[in-house]
């Protein structure tokens, strides 16, 4: 509640609490004077954004006070107390749900919904209720945490990359750097050099180093489905052919994500020499939600357009 009275008139809704007995029923408003009611504010958010953190962005949200960029939040609204138990034990019970300002639940487990192995249920999408934002009239739901206004699509690793790192390639190749090269320089400016990316590429030649890709997976489904209908053997020429060929251009995938492993490779070397701080400095020059925070807040009338959506009217 204070983070968001800072950006807030004093007197604004900012939370709610209901539960099934009448003393949980309580309304938060901001208490305080703020320090900037018109300053353009952007809210990162991910998957693993819960709770109180989800209420200041469903507030900043509700209030069409700042936008929201990141991924959709957790979803845990439920106001939890502990109880005192015999032998120093304590019992966790919930007693209401959170709300933000436009009435809206951010909870995504129904508990009382359970299936077969006992784990809840998220709440259906029949059973999702549209709300409106404070200011602008805003379409916003409920019961699935809070959802962005803009969303940031998860990024994965190729197969390569995500084997590199797996089997420790990637751990091995940067703690030798630090033992041959004294300084690396500002973690911010850091780039693994052609020279280096082709040590790696020399020392990865050394290894053991076996991954499968996605087709090469399809292409062994391919064999045993073909294989239990019968129809292999009118198909093994080309099944040979097809798996050379997938070899052929698997051979090429250092090169192929060469930029995507230069830049994990550069990370754990840069980990090595500035530890954790250090690292985050360097992720910050390739991070999608800080990129499309600053490309929101460097053009205004983007950052208006999002607040007012797509069917309120100019005031």
């Amino acid at each position: 509640m204070s983070i968001v009275n800072l950006f807030v008139d004093k007197g604004t809704p900012v939370v709610s609490t209901r539960g099934k007995l009448k003393e949980w029923e309580k309304d938060y408003k901001a208490m305080a004077n703020p320090v900037d009611v018109a300053i353009p504010i952007v809210v990162l958010v991910d998957r693993n954004s819960a709770s109180a953190s989800e209420i200041v962005a469903g507030s900043i949200q509700d209030l069409d006070r700042g936008v929201i960029i990141g991924r959709t939040t957790y979803g845990k609204g439920l106001v939890q107390q502990t109880v005192d138990l015999s032998y120093n034990s304590k019992l966790k019970v919930t007693v209401a749900k959170y709300y933000t300002p436009s009435g809206r639940c951010i909870q995504k487990l129904n508990y009382s919904d359970r299936n077969a192995e006992g784990k809840a249920r998220e709440i259906p999408d029949s059973l999702i209720n549209e709300f409106k934002s404070i200011k602008y009239g805003r379409p916003l739901f409920d019961g699935k945490g809070i959802k962005p206004d803009i969303e940031i699509q998860n990024e994965t690793y190729s197969n390569i990359a995500f084997g590199l790192v797996q089997k420790n390639h990637v751990f091995d190749f940067a703690t030798n750097v630090r033992l041959r090269i004294e300084s690396i320089g500002n973690p911010k400016e850091y780039e693994v050099s052609d020279e280096l990316f082709g040590e790696f590429k020399s020392y990865i030649g050394s290894q053991d180093f076996a991954y499968e890709t996605n087709a090469e997976a399809l292409l062994e489904e391919l064999k045993a489905s073909t294989e239990e209908e019968h129809y292999y053997t009118d198909i093994e020429k080309e099944y040979h052919e097809l798996q050379h060929k997938l070899l052929e251009v698997k051979s090429n995938d250092l090169d192929k994500h060469e930029q995507e492993i230069k830049n994990i490779l550069a990370s754990e070397i840069v980990l090595r020499y500035h530890n954790q701080k250090g690292q985050l400095e360097y992720s910050l020059k390739q991070d999608p939600y800080l990129d499309s925070a600053l490309s929101v807040l460097g053009n205004m009338e983007k950052y208006n357009a999002i607040l007012r959506g797509p069917t309120s009217s100019d005031e």
